[in-house]
């Protein structure tokens, strides 16, 4: 898959790829993503009843926003590890700390999730709330947390990889496009922290409502790209 992707992007890419061949680094990670997969599929089971089927059905939101969430993080893995080739040791540890994060987020990203299809469980022939109003402050906290975390790997490796300019040759241009990376995922940390801070101001009745900050995600992208391009295009043409 790593191959397919390859062939089609580093045309669009403007920075030349480096590795075109996944290393063994990332035929690991992408068994940890594999496996991160399954941890979301295994507690689906086998509907007996069409009943049954009709509750697993609403659960395809929770599976899909989960591996499009996966996805984005292979994805920009990826496309860094194609970028530059780098297998240095800091590298190295900054992706095992990132597959880390991504297994253990992946529960709590199904159940905040599912709370979209269902908000209650049946336990002892008892409806239970799957969470109570005083919890909302600590799943957000929770669920932000993992991806400030995220990012702030995502930009420490940018951030490596700029401070290697001479051994991967890099280009001016190569080297503008890579800060401009570097803190977009900075952009995606902060708005992770906004978040945080938020729920822990507002009343706990809003906490939900704080998850609304991440739709300022788009715009954020549009304007730093927006603003990195017109530069790019005043000092390279």
């Amino acid at each position: 898959m790593r191959e397919k992707l390859t062939l089609k992007k580093q045309s669009h890419d403007r920075i030349t790829w480096r590795s075109h061949e996944p290393s063994r680094l990332e035929t690991f990670s992408d068994a940890v993503f594999a496996f991160a997969l399954t941890l979301i599929v295994v507690s689906i089971e086998v509907p007996k009843s069409f009943d049954e089927l009709t509750v697993v059905m609403k659960g395809t939101f929770s599976f899909a926003f989960c591996f499009f969430i996966l996805f984005m993080i292979w994805n920009t893995q990826n496309i860094f590890f194609r970028r530059y080739g780098l297998k240095d040791g800091y590298t190295v540890a900054l992706n095992g700390i990132l597959l880390f994060v991504s297994l253990i987020y992946v529960y709590p990203m199904k159940f905040l999730t599912t709370l979209f299809a269902d908000g209650t469980y049946v336990e002892h022939g008892e409806v239970l709330p799957r969470i109570r109003t005083e919890q909302g402050p600590y799943l957000m906290i929770i669920y932000s947390a993992g991806y400030v975390m995220i990012y702030l790997l995502f930009f420490l490796m940018y951030k490596n990889a700029e401070k290697k300019v001479v051994e991967l040759d890099l280009t001016p241009k190569e080297l503008y496009e890579t800060k401009t990376t570097a803190y977009i995922n900075m952009i995606n940390m902060l708005i992770g922290l906004l978040v945080i801070i938020v729920v822990l101001i507002v009343p706990v009745k809003m906490a939900g409502a704080c998850g609304f900050i991440y739709f300022i995600i788009g715009p954020s992208y549009a304007i730093w790209y927006g603003y990195r391009g017109k530069r790019s295009r005043l000092m390279f043409g």
